[in-house]
């Protein structure tokens, strides 16, 4: 058959852009216009530096009131910029705020912000910004996950634990944030807060275009609605299926930004992203499948890198339902895990076994937390089929009934799961029915108390052990276990509030000692942050609580 002189040509260039390596993330020839020419009458192209990623899952909000997990904070903390900003060294520095004073007692924290700062969309970036931004996040009719984030604020947890609508207005004027003007944002703390400054770094503490807002509340929906004040800017959004972020041209900074383009994949198959890696059509994967870590770990591969991180894995157990509301249960099926096999079999990412649920990483009064706190429990398989037993026997049951480990649509977690299903067979003769469902409908049925037994995992927010502990207070946002200690909930309160950094740091050991003790939920592994990014891309840095960082990136040939 005989190809027409038009398809020929289309084939051709189709067999040109393959040998080009026009997926290979590197540069892409952007034509200028025919009617804009350059000096001397030549027509030139410019290139385009592209980097390609994968996103494990479809974002569930990129609104920063809202938004409450990783697949949702890696756009965010590169589309938005909050009054302070990390540098790659992890140094807190100024962001929108230019500088900042304290009080002497701590309370009340002035920033002043930068006067060339502007949102994507042109308009000027306000200290109102910030203070409907924040406030919004704690309107309880905004119902966010992280609205505890801003408990710090003097009437924070007043105006949104607040269940009378009559009385929001009043809340809300009494909480403790106040644009003095354009330029200058008033803080007032209800105590004093030693992590505040790093707090501020946070995606809750984004600001938000009020007039975009109260124009269009679904703004943060779409890509033609978004507006944002980063290095860089969401321009297009296919749901589950891709996201496109471009160079912010009225970032303040744009001169420091170097990418043109970051091209995101949303695929919730580590496999499948890996394979993607291997053919040149993404230049940076992150997670992982756990095979492939474990094959790069025992190499000096240059495009491999286990970079540390302030994470930790673990598994929630439903306190509210039976067996898992007895103390005995919940430790037995700790005690039975060989969480060593796991993380040197399974994981295979440098992962350390978890007896505690503060990572390493976190700074002491003197030396790590971490290691000061050292194993505050043992595995046992013959001591967890003695506690299985009483446990079941005070519950009036005769034998562990059948669960479910409900785990969100990972390579990685299924493996995991998989590991543990078969632990708990061999050491108590239990049977568990593994199931996996997407990240967002997990999130949702563990606020639900839909659940037995979840797969959870945590990022530090800051670098302080409160961002681990505060998870499990009573009536507490993130936690999903649905457990309660009024002695824990002290600790807690003495950790957040005290100046005296020995008694705070005592409180919290303390706290965590109490979690352990009760077991309500099951700590499994401290993540490690393994990744492959390709030689062509420069300047990716990581961030201890943060995923690989691209803000200051390059592509070079």
């Amino acid at each position: 058959m005989k190809m027409s002189r038009s398809a020929f040509m289309v084939f051709v260039l189709s067999i040109l852009l393959v040998l080009s390596g026009c997926f290979s993330g590197q540069t892409e020839t952007s034509p200028e216009p025919a009617d804009e020419k350059k000096s001397g009458g030549e027509q030139k192209s410019g290139e385009k530096k592209i980097l390609r990623l994968n996103n494990n899952e479809e974002p569930g909000s990129l609104h920063p009131g809202t938004a409450q997990g990783t697949h949702d904070s890696w756009i965010l903390e590169h589309a938005f910029e909050g009054l302070t900003k990390k540098t790659p060294e992890g140094e807190i520095v100024e962001g929108i705020a230019k500088d900042w004073n304290v009080s002497d007692d701590g309370l009340t924290w002035t920033f002043n912000l930068r006067d060339d700062a502007k949102w994507s969309n042109g308009d000027p970036v306000t200290a109102h910004d910030f203070e409907f931004a924040w406030k919004y996040a704690l309107n309880p009719e905004s119902a966010s996950e992280y609205a505890y984030q801003l408990y710090y604020l003097e009437g924070g947890e007043a105006y949104n634990s607040s269940q009378n609508k009559d009385e929001y207005a009043a809340l809300e004027e009494k909480v403790g944030v106040k644009a003095l003007d354009d330029l200058t944002l008033e803080v007032k703390l209800a105590e004093p807060t030693p992590y505040f400054l790093d707090l501020t770094s946070f995606y809750t503490f984004y600001p938000v275009n009020k007039k975009v807002q109260e124009a269009n509340p679904d703004w943060a929906l779409e890509a033609e609605t978004y507006v944002s004040n980063g290095a860089f800017k969401l321009t297009e959004w296919k749901h589950k299926e891709s996201m496109k972020l471009e160079k912010n041209e009225n970032y303040y900074d744009k001169d420091k930004i170097k990418l043109d383009e970051v091209q995101f994949v949303i695929i919730d198959n580590a496999d499948t992203a890996w394979q993607m890696y291997q053919s040149n059509e993404l230049d940076l994967v992150y997670p992982l499948p756990p095979d492939v870590t474990g094959e790069l770990s025992g190499t000096d591969d240059p495009e491999f890198e286990i970079a540390p991180d302030l994470a930790i894995y673990y598994y929630n157990l439903n306190n509210e339902v039976k067996p898992f509301n007895n103390v005995k249960v919940r430790k037995a099926l700790s005690m039975a895990i060989d969480r060593k096999s796991l993380v040197e079999h399974v994981t295979q990412g440098g992962q350390q076994p978890a007896y505690g649920i503060i990572p390493p990483g976190i700074p002491d009064v003197e030396g790590d937390f971490q290691e000061n706190s050292g194993d505050l429990f043992k595995e046992d398989a013959e001591e967890a089929k003695k506690l299985l037993q009483e446990g079941l026997a005070e519950e009036d049951m005769d034998q562990m009934p059948e669960f479910t480990l409900t785990y969100n649509t990972d390579e990685g977690h299924k493996k995991v799961a998989e590991a543990i299903q078969e632990m708990w067979r061999k050491n108590l003769d239990v049977n568990v029915t593994l199931e996996n469902v997407e990240f967002q409908v997990k999130l949702d049925r563990e606020k639900a108390g839909d659940y037995q037994i979840s797969r959870g995992g945590w990022v530090g927010d800051y670098v302080d052990p409160m961002t681990f502990v505060d998870l499990w207070v009573t009536d507490g946002s993130f936690n999903d276990a649905n457990w309660s200690n009024p002695e824990y909930d002290k600790n807690v309160k003495i950790g957040k509030t005290s100046m005296d950094q020995k008694e705070r740091m005592e409180a919290m050991h303390k706290a965590e000692e109490i979690l352990i003790e009760e077991m309500p939920i099951i700590p499994l592994y401290f993540y490690t942050k393994p990744f492959t990014v390709k030689p062509h891309v420069k300047g990716i840095f990581t961030p201890i609580n943060r995923y690989p960082q691209f803000i200051y990136a390059d592509i070079e040939k």
